[in-house]
This record gives structure tokens, sequence and C-alpha cells, in this order.
């Protein structure tokens, strides 16, 4: 009489496949040991936490907004001409460089302005973008940032008259500098390999923004771009050697957020829009951008939920080269319906002559 065998196997279903909710935490969990082994390998090669703080900006009535980051760094050797050249901005800076520092999460920061000091938290990227409220005249104002263990560090913040009645938000890329950046290649060799000396300004905008805050001395200038916060000291350094106007960046940073796989560059654009409209309420905003990638299809929705806040929409159209860099463009909208005034030109000399027919410039 044949026997089953006694160690036959078993059908065992397979194991269920993960859903969409856990593979978000298992991929937060690998973040966070990716971020974790970094830390540990920054502090074997004697990197130190540092905290930078961003320009920010604020209203009379009552509050400013201050941006800053803490990241451990590796500080040139004291009395070194690396060291010199940090300290005055003069360092040539090859933009991977600027991707090599590890966040430090949730470390205390306190800031110090007009004699407040406010205690708040980095986020899980090393991030600080908080409110502080205090009263300040409208100017310049110096705040003063330091996270736990770190050296203080001062940054600028733009208080803005509360009769304030005209902004600037201008984008970055192929806006005010050509990077030609939707192309992935290119994009990759922008950020990482080219020397930031070697980027180029987009011939006439910062002669135009110049005159733009001639003619309205009140004037914030804003400029919006989805690009991440570690190009942050990159860009600023581009925008004073270019002689751009200053004022406050305001960036977006890569990776996972709490209930994104990634950051949407249009929803950091629409929703800091949204939010300028609600901090100066009275502020209609000339608002700058190219043709080479979403800026028409945000600034026109923008313009359609909040047409008396928006004085006029410039667009800067990408030559054909730049075009093709691009990936294409976008197609000149028909805005003759439109309440808000669109402009079109290929550099900042033909906006100023058509801003100047608005009675802008």
């Amino acid at each position: 009489m044949d026997r089953a065998p006694q160690n036959a196997p078993q059908n065992t279903p397979p194991p269920a496949p993960l859903s969409g909710r856990q593979l978000f935490r298992l991929a937060h969990r690998i973040s966070d040991t990716v971020n974790g082994t970094r830390i540990r390998l920054a502090g074997r090669w004697n990197f130190a936490p540092q905290t930078i703080a961003y320009q920010g900006y604020g209203s009379s009535t009552g509050w400013v907004r201050v941006l800053g980051r803490v990241l451990l760094t590796k500080k040139p050797a004291p009395g070194s001409a690396a060291e010199h050249a940090a300290l005055n901005g003069t360092q040539n800076v090859r933009g991977w460089r600027a991707f090599t520092s590890a966040p430090v999460q949730h470390i205390g920061v306190a800031i110090t302005i007009g004699g407040v000091t406010t205690r708040v938290m980095a986020d899980r990227g090393g991030l600080i973008d908080t409110v502080v409220d205090v009263k300040l005249s409208p100017g310049w104002h110096t705040a003063i940032l330091q996270a736990d263990g770190t050296e203080p560090v001062e940054t600028l913040i733009q208080v803005i008259d509360a009769n304030a009645k005209f902004g600037i938000v201008s984008d970055i890329d192929d806006t005010v500098m050509v990077t030609a950046l939707p192309r992935p290649f290119l994009a990759l060799w922008n950020t990482f390999v080219l020397s930031e000396r070697a980027r180029m300004a987009t011939p006439g905008m910062a002669v135009l923004l110049d005159r733009l805050t001639i003619e309205h001395p009140d004037a914030p200038v804003i400029y919006l771009s989805t690009g991440p916060w570690n190009a942050a000291p990159t860009l600023k350094r581009f925008l004073s050697r270019n002689m751009y106007p200053s004022g406050a960046l305001l960036l977006t940073d890569w990776g996972l957020t709490q209930d994104r796989w990634f950051r949407s560059g249009r929803e950091h654009k629409h929703r800091n829009l949204e939010r300028l409209a609600k901090e100066f309420p009275d502020m209609r905003w000339l608002l700058i951008g190219d043709n080479g990638q979403h800026d028409e299809e945000i600034y026109s929705g923008f313009a359609q939920d909040h047409g008396d806040k928006v004085a006029a929409i410039a667009i800067r159209q990408l030559s054909v080269s730049e075009s093709v860099f691009a990936g294409g463009h976008s197609e000149d909208g028909d805005h003759t319906t439109s309440v808000v005034p669109w402009i079109y030109s290929t550099d900042g000399a033909g906006m100023a002559k058509q801003l100047k027919v608005l009675d802008l410039l």
C-alpha cells in the first residue's frame, strides 16, 4: 500500500503585495536609514553642523518669514585660501559640491530678530521655514539664526511696508538664468558639473529688474523657483554677481514629503503664490516667467483666481536653440479675454518697452 511522503510540500499562498501606504512607509524608513548613514560617515570625516540662513521677508503689520537650513559640512582649514574665498564669496563652486552635505534633522534653532528670540525645530530635511511675530519698521533688518551646537549666522530680512501696492515675483531657470533645465541631461550637467561662473544671465533681465525696483522702491522681489534648496548658495552668488536686485529665494527640496513620493514643482509655485496673496492682500504682483516650463499655466490659473492681485504677467520666449534644449515650449495662449495684461519678449529689453506702455516702468 502506497503511503504519501511524510514531508510532502504544502501549497502556501504567496505573500500579499505591499499596499501603497506600506510602500510609502518603507520608503521613508529607507530614506531615514540612508540619511543616518550619511550623518555617521560625515562624523567620521570631521564634518560639523552648520546653520545656513537664507534671506527672508515680512510685513510691517507684525511678522517676518525666516528661512534657513542646518547641514553637516566640512569647513575649510583656518587661514587657507579656500576659507578666504568662502568668506569673501569668490569661490568657484561646482554644483555637485552643494549636494554632498547631509541635513541635520529635527534640531533646535534659535532665531533672533528685533529683540525677539524664537526657538523652532528644523524639519526632516534640516529646513527652517517659519513665521516670527515681531513688529518692525519697513526696510532691511538682520536676523540671527543658531542651531544647537553651531555658530550663529546672520541674514537679511526685507520688511515690506503695509502700504506697498506693487511687488515682483520672478522665476529663475530660463528666466533670469539660461539653464535649459527641463532636459534631464542638461539639468544634471548644469546642477552637478558646470561651474557656477559659467552660467549665463538672460540678456537684459538684470537691467529690467533693477529699473523696476528704482521705479517702485518699496517693491519686494521674490525669486520663486522649483530648484532645490541645495542650490540656494549658488543661486544667491549668481544673482549678486550679475547685479540682480536682492530678494528672497523660495525654493523646494528633493525627495519624499509627508504625503507624496515626489515634490511637485507646480504645487510649490502655486502654494507660494497663494501664500503671498494672503500675506499681502493689497499687493499687485508682476509675475515674470518663461514659456519653457509651466509658468504660463501656473500664472494663468493664479490670475483667474486673483485677477485683482496681478499687475501683469511677463513671459520670456525661449529662442529656437533654447527650445530644443528645453524639449520644446508652451504655445503662447490667447489672453484677449484676460483681465490681466500679458506681455511676451525674448529678453529684458523687450519686456521693458511693453511694461512702459502699461505704466509699470
